[in-house]
Protein backbone atom coordinates (compact mmCIF):
# COMPACT_ATOMS: atom_id res chain seq x y z
CA UNK A 1 0.00 0.00 0.00
CA UNK A 2 2.89 2.35 0.82
CA UNK A 3 4.46 1.69 -2.55
CA UNK A 4 1.24 2.49 -4.41
CA UNK A 5 0.82 5.72 -2.46
CA UNK A 6 4.44 6.72 -3.09
CA UNK A 7 4.19 5.98 -6.79
CA UNK A 8 0.94 7.95 -7.15
CA UNK A 9 2.37 10.98 -5.33
CA UNK A 10 5.53 10.80 -7.46
CA UNK A 11 3.44 10.61 -10.62
CA UNK A 12 1.41 13.64 -9.50
CA UNK A 13 4.57 15.66 -8.86
CA UNK A 14 5.93 14.62 -12.27
CA UNK A 15 2.74 15.70 -14.05
CA UNK A 16 2.64 19.04 -12.29
CA UNK A 17 6.29 19.71 -13.00
CA UNK A 18 5.67 19.43 -16.75
CA UNK A 19 2.56 21.63 -16.53
CA UNK A 20 -0.21 19.04 -16.38
CA UNK A 21 -2.84 19.39 -13.69
CA UNK A 22 -5.36 16.89 -12.36
CA UNK A 23 -8.11 18.97 -14.04
CA UNK A 24 -6.51 18.20 -17.40
CA UNK A 25 -6.76 14.46 -16.78
CA UNK A 26 -10.41 14.79 -15.75
CA UNK A 27 -11.22 16.83 -18.88
CA UNK A 28 -9.74 14.35 -21.36
CA UNK A 29 -13.22 13.03 -22.17
CA UNK A 30 -14.25 16.58 -23.22
CA UNK A 31 -11.18 16.66 -25.46
CA UNK A 32 -12.12 13.38 -27.13
CA UNK A 33 -15.79 14.36 -27.53
CA UNK A 34 -14.89 17.71 -29.10
CA UNK A 35 -12.32 16.05 -31.38
CA UNK A 36 -15.00 13.60 -32.50
CA UNK A 37 -17.37 16.54 -33.15
CA UNK A 38 -14.74 18.29 -35.29
CA UNK A 39 -14.09 15.10 -37.20
CA UNK A 40 -17.78 14.64 -38.02
CA UNK A 41 -18.68 18.31 -38.55
CA UNK A 42 -15.58 19.71 -40.28
CA UNK A 43 -13.64 16.61 -41.33
CA UNK A 44 -10.64 17.61 -39.20
CA UNK A 45 -8.01 15.08 -38.31
CA UNK A 46 -6.29 15.10 -34.91
CA UNK A 47 -3.43 17.39 -35.95
CA UNK A 48 -5.79 20.00 -37.44
CA UNK A 49 -7.99 19.78 -34.33
CA UNK A 50 -4.99 20.38 -32.05
CA UNK A 51 -3.83 23.27 -34.23
CA UNK A 52 -7.31 24.85 -34.11
CA UNK A 53 -7.50 24.67 -30.32
CA UNK A 54 -3.89 24.94 -29.15
CA UNK A 55 -1.79 26.08 -32.11
CA UNK A 56 -1.55 28.50 -35.00
CA UNK A 57 -5.19 28.28 -36.07
CA UNK A 58 -6.61 28.97 -32.58
CA UNK A 59 -7.35 32.71 -33.03
CA UNK A 60 -9.00 32.17 -36.40
CA UNK A 61 -11.08 29.22 -35.14
CA UNK A 62 -12.29 31.13 -32.06
CA UNK A 63 -13.27 34.10 -34.22
CA UNK A 64 -15.22 32.00 -36.75
CA UNK A 65 -16.94 29.66 -34.26
CA UNK A 66 -18.22 31.74 -31.34
CA UNK A 67 -21.02 29.23 -30.77
CA UNK A 68 -18.44 26.66 -29.57
CA UNK A 69 -16.97 29.00 -26.94
CA UNK A 70 -18.44 27.08 -23.99
CA UNK A 71 -17.10 23.80 -25.39
CA UNK A 72 -13.66 25.34 -25.85
CA UNK A 73 -13.56 26.50 -22.23
CA UNK A 74 -14.13 22.90 -21.08
CA UNK A 75 -11.12 21.56 -22.99
CA UNK A 76 -8.03 20.55 -21.00
CA UNK A 77 -4.68 22.37 -21.09
CA UNK A 78 -6.30 25.81 -21.16
CA UNK A 79 -4.53 27.17 -18.06
CA UNK A 80 -1.93 29.82 -18.60
CA UNK A 81 0.97 29.34 -16.24
CA UNK A 82 4.29 30.91 -17.11
CA UNK A 83 7.42 31.15 -15.11
CA UNK A 84 10.99 31.84 -15.96
CA UNK A 85 14.19 31.20 -14.17
CA UNK A 86 17.49 32.84 -14.91
CA UNK A 87 20.77 31.61 -13.54
CA UNK A 88 23.84 33.79 -13.88
CA UNK A 89 27.29 32.44 -13.17
CA UNK A 90 30.18 34.86 -13.08
CA UNK A 91 33.82 33.89 -12.78
CA UNK A 92 36.17 36.58 -11.54
CA UNK A 93 39.87 35.91 -11.88
CA UNK A 94 41.04 38.83 -9.75
CA UNK A 95 38.37 38.70 -7.04
CA UNK A 96 39.50 39.99 -3.64
CA UNK A 97 39.99 37.33 -0.99
CA UNK A 98 37.09 37.03 1.42
CA UNK A 99 37.91 37.59 5.06
CA UNK A 100 36.11 35.60 7.73
CA UNK A 101 35.05 37.87 10.61
CA UNK A 102 36.38 37.02 14.06
CA UNK A 103 33.24 36.11 15.99
CA UNK A 104 35.01 35.68 19.34
CA UNK A 105 36.05 39.34 19.50
CA UNK A 106 32.52 40.41 20.45
CA UNK A 107 31.88 39.37 24.08
CA UNK A 108 29.16 41.80 25.19
CA UNK A 109 26.12 39.87 26.43
CA UNK A 110 22.59 40.84 25.62
CA UNK A 111 20.73 39.31 28.59
CA UNK A 112 20.40 39.71 32.36
CA UNK A 113 19.32 37.16 34.96
CA UNK A 114 18.07 37.84 38.46
CA UNK A 115 17.61 35.06 40.98
CA UNK A 116 13.97 34.66 42.06
CA UNK A 117 13.08 36.19 45.41
CA UNK A 118 9.82 34.44 46.25
CA UNK A 119 9.25 32.87 49.64
CA UNK A 120 8.49 29.48 48.11
CA UNK A 121 11.85 29.45 46.40
CA UNK A 122 13.66 30.38 49.60
CA UNK A 123 11.94 27.54 51.51
CA UNK A 124 13.08 25.02 48.92
CA UNK A 125 9.64 24.07 47.57
CA UNK A 126 10.31 25.13 44.00
CA UNK A 127 13.61 23.44 43.36
CA UNK A 128 14.58 21.40 40.29
CA UNK A 129 14.61 17.63 40.70
CA UNK A 130 17.84 16.17 42.06
CA UNK A 131 19.37 12.82 41.37
CA UNK A 132 20.02 10.66 44.41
Amino acid sequence: MKALFSISISFLVLLQSVGLHYNDVVQLDEFLDHARFHSEQYGDNVLVFISKHYGDLKAEHEKEHQEEKEDHEQLPFQHQGHFSSVAAITFLDNAPALQVPDLMAHTQTNFHYLAPHSSLHAQGLLQPPRSV
